[in-house]
């Protein structure tokens, strides 16, 4: 979000306080090529991520050598490149995309330019295919410094995602009008503060909001992706709104008959979501155990665990892409993007890891998910109680995509199908310390014992896959039990 005037002339007079230039500020007053400048946004960019600066600036109407207000005719609206305007122009040039704005201000009566540009994260700025750095106040290739450019990716690997700011330098007033506090406050059960002061000191204790160096406050990632009253206030969290796509029939070249792109923050707007996924599934009847009622076609433990899989574990760095619900008649599709940490066929045992662990800790702080290491485990229990086929996991250009397909009998799964059925049987029974047996999987199936050997077939086939194996406590063929594959 832009600066206001007040704080474009503070940082002005911060800037030329100091007697050199610091390495992410530049001075300059009058050049106007558009190929230069789009080079110091890269440059800048780079530098204040190398830094550890929320920001670079580029200064126009300050004198290089003496700091002094010196005014400029440069005029960011009335320069293009083309028939494109300056600040267009620059943003398709830039890989990845970095938040930038121009500023006019007078200054003792003289005309101040401020460019302000977002310092790197994830990876350098590049533009035009080439990433630049400042050196000795000087603008210089970044390939051209092979230590500095270690150095630099080293500051953008130690910098968490939800630690990088989302908008910054704004008012208190502001932080409360952009982030939805009550709901903070209700979902960690606390009481609601008297005063400001009070809920930006909370908000701050859980790093949702950091103190600028101006004395306002900065929101971070981690406050503006759980509780923005909008994501559209957050112009570059403003794609990771989560997507929610109903389909009639079974394909996507068949139109969408509702689409929802989420308007809230993940965790005010949990609730929300789940109970309008909910709405759009179709549903079944369930006889099972204890079970013969008429219920959405998925467990909501389920849905409710895959989707804050998808938020918590979704790499936050791969640009343009969010995660996304997709429903149809006969399946429901959870991408997030990002592939997971672990190998999929370990998904039930192995505690999760994520590559976003402080927004990760914080969901399960609120409920929001499952404790570590037992969200997908009851995935595949909930699946198995409703006597639905096993999910199935994707993994594809850079997304991962979990499938729940609607109910079927085991006569018309595939071989496929029923082999994954019985390998996260063996899985989940090997977590809770039971062993899988040709009854257990009879009852997951709901087969009669009189089909027995129709189970037994599976299970012989199932090892000739590798999935799983005979245990070595098994004393005789009537009593085999069977372990996934790893253990």
């Amino acid at each position: 979000m832009p600066f206001d005037g007040s704080l474009i002339e503070a940082i002005v007079h911060e800037s030329r306080s100091h007697s050199v230039e610091l390495p992410w500020i530049e001075f300059k007053s009058n050049f106007q090529d558009p190929q230069t400048i789009g080079e110091y946004v890269s440059a800048l960019s780079n530098t204040a991520a190398l830094f550890n600066q929320a920001h670079g600036f580029l200064i126009w109407g300050i004198n290089d050598s003496t700091h002094d207000i010196n005014g400029t005719t440069f005029d960011p609206q009335k320069t293009k490149q083309g028939n494109q305007g300056l600040d267009l122009w620059i943003a398709t040039q830039l890989e990845p995309q970095v938040q930038f704005y121009f500023h006019k201000v007078t200054i003792e009566g003289k005309n101040v330019v401020l460019l302000e540009v977002g310092a790197a994260y994830s990876t350098p700025v590049k533009f035009k295919g080439i990433d630049y750095i400042r050196i000795d106040s000087n603008k210089k290739k970044l390939n051209d410094f092979p230590d500095t450019e270690r150095e630099l990716w080293a500051a953008l690997s130690k910098k968490p995602f939800e630690t990088l700011m989302a908008e910054e330098n704004l008012s208190e007033d502001f932080v409360l009008r952009l982030l939805d506090y009550s709901s903070y406050f209700d979902m960690l059960s606390l009481e609601l503060p008297t005063n400001k002061a009070g809920i930006l000191e909370s908000l701050e204790n859980d790093k949702m909001i950091v103190r600028s160096e101006a004395g306002r406050y900065n929101i971070t990632n981690m406050g503006a992706i759980l509780f923005a009253r909008r994501i559209s206030d957050f112009p570059s969290l403003e794609r990771k709104a989560i997507r929610v796509i109903k389909y009639s029939g079974n394909s996507r070249t068949n139109s969408a008959s509702k689409e929802q792109i989420g308007g809230k923050g993940y965790a005010n707007g949990f609730e929300g979501l789940i109970g309008y996924i909910n709405g759009l599934l179709p549903e079944n009847e369930i006889m099972g155990k204890a079970l013969r009622k008429t219920v959405p076609m998925y467990p909501e433990l389920a849905v409710r665990e895959l989707v804050a899989n998808a938020i918590i574990h979704q790499n936050f760095f791969v640009r343009g892409t969010s995660p996304m619900i997709e429903i149809f008649d006969n399946r429901m599709e959870i991408t997030n993007p990002g592939t997971p940490l672990i190998e999929k066929e370990r998904f039930v045992d192995h505690p999760p890891i994520s590559r976003n662990e402080i927004l990760a800790s914080f969901m399960r702080r609120i409920g929001v998910c499952e404790e570590r290491g037992s969200g997908y485990d009851k995935v595949v229990a909930q699946t198995e109680l409703f006597q639905l086929p096993a999910p199935d996991i994707e993994i594809y250009n850079n997304h991962t995509k979990v499938v729940l397909y609607a109910h079927q009998t085991y006569a018309k799964m595939s071989k496929n199908d029923r082999q994954r059925a019985c390998y996260l049987h063996a899985c989940l029974k090997r977590v809770n310390r039971e062993p899988m047996t040709n009854a257990t999987l009879r009852e997951r199936f709901a087969i009669p014992v009189k089909n027995s050997s129709m189970i037994s077939r599976l299970l012989g086939e199932t090892c000739e896959a590798g999935l799983i194996k005979i245990s070595e406590e098994s004393t005789s063929d009537r009593n085999r039990s069977y372990l996934p594959y790893w253990a």
